[in-house]
């Protein structure tokens, strides 16, 4: 990012750049800057921008070829193209003797650093991998846009605030907008102002649900089902999204039993960093023998709701009591705690 910074301060630009990875904030911010800085405001005549896969290489030379008009370069953008994945080869001949007035900006989520157009890339232009930013580097953001407002707010409740809305880049900004504007009149964010206008990510909600079915807090467990279902979310939604959370915890704790870190383990689970520490310390909570009987308990839950044997709701509730509860009910697997 330091070398997009670089480029966009002196106005030295490569003539291709490719941004990829998982953080599609960044991805999307760097492709808006670069594009208004190669480009004047409503230059439509020398900017073009192509989506998806299935973009006709040929149309794309076609125009790439085209000489620009009234103007010093002509800039074409390509989003999620699939060309690094597949497909690029033409693309990859052509770029090697493009027009020097034509410019290339590619956004892609995976890439191929086998395939030709990569190579092709990484010998004209500017490659930049824009991953899930860890949390240090979270915090560090939040803290630098609080301050640009002349307000203040602490390691803790930046954490807090994180716990709640996640680690969706996209998505604090929105949160962290809401916050500022609620907090207007006041020189001190607070816990409670994080509580009164963000909203829980869905995923953080069934985290915490687990957390409390984890620690047989049954009560808690199901009063956060119960909010769920009034945010309308379907109890299967709810149940699948549960047994997902299971199913990372088997494992990141199996991973955890080979002796790897949290960047590993993040990696080979596709884990926001600051999601797989979450996960790396409820693992601790469950035994992987237990982790397996939730999993074949929702399998089994599932088929009850679609033989009409229970109701969604009652099955999904019976499943939270079950796993919850202190003491083992008749007929059930895993362990209990007399």
């Amino acid at each position: 990012m330091k070398s997009l910074n670089e480029d966009l301060k002196t106005g030295q630009f490569r003539q291709i750049y490719l941004l990829y990875g998982e953080e599609n904030y960044l991805k999307k911010q760097y492709r808006d800057r670069l594009t208004k800085a190669m480009i004047p405001d409503g230059d439509t005549m020398n900017y073009a921008y192509f989506e998806g896969k299935g973009i006709d290489v040929r149309a794309v030379i076609d125009l790439a070829e085209t000489l620009p008009f009234f103007s010093d370069r002509r800039l074409l953008v390509f989003e999620n193209s699939g060309f690094f994945k597949s497909a690029g080869a033409d693309l990859a001949e052509y770029i090697k003797n493009m027009p020097d007035t034509t410019y290339f900006i590619f956004i892609e989520k995976e890439v191929d650093k086998r395939s030709k157009i990569y190579k092709a890339v990484k010998d004209k232009g500017h490659i930049v991998e824009l991953p899930f930013q860890d949390e240090r580097t979270l915090k560090k953001w939040i803290l630098g846009q609080v301050r640009r407002e002349n307000r203040q707010i602490s390691e803790s409740t930046v954490t807090y605030f994180l716990n709640k809305v996640g680690t969706d880049m996209e998505n604090i900004q929105k949160e962290l907008e809401k916050l500022l504007c609620y907090t207007l009149d006041e020189n001190a964010i607070m816990p409670e102002d994080v509580d009164a206008v963000c909203i829980t990510q869905i995923s953080n909600h069934i985290f915490d649900m687990v957390d409390a079915v984890a620690d047989k807090k049954q009560e808690r467990a199901l009063h956060l089902y119960y909010e769920l279902l009034a945010l309308k979310e379907p109890p299967m939604r709810i149940l699948f999204m549960m047994t997902r959370q299971y199913r990372i915890l088997y494992q990141v704790k199996d991973l955890l039993k080979k002796g790897y870190g949290r960047k590993e383990i993040a990696t080979r689970a596709g884990l926001h960093p600051f999601v797989a520490g979450k996960y790396m310390e409820q693992a601790k909570h469950f035994q992987s023998r237990e982790l397996r009987d939730v999993m074949e308990d929702s399998a089994g839950i599932e088929e009850s709701v679609k033989t009409g044997r229970l109701t969604d709701i009652l099955a999904v509730e019976l499943f939270i009591v079950k796993h919850s509860s202190l003491y083992m009910i008749p007929g059930s697997k895993g362990r209990s705690n007399p």
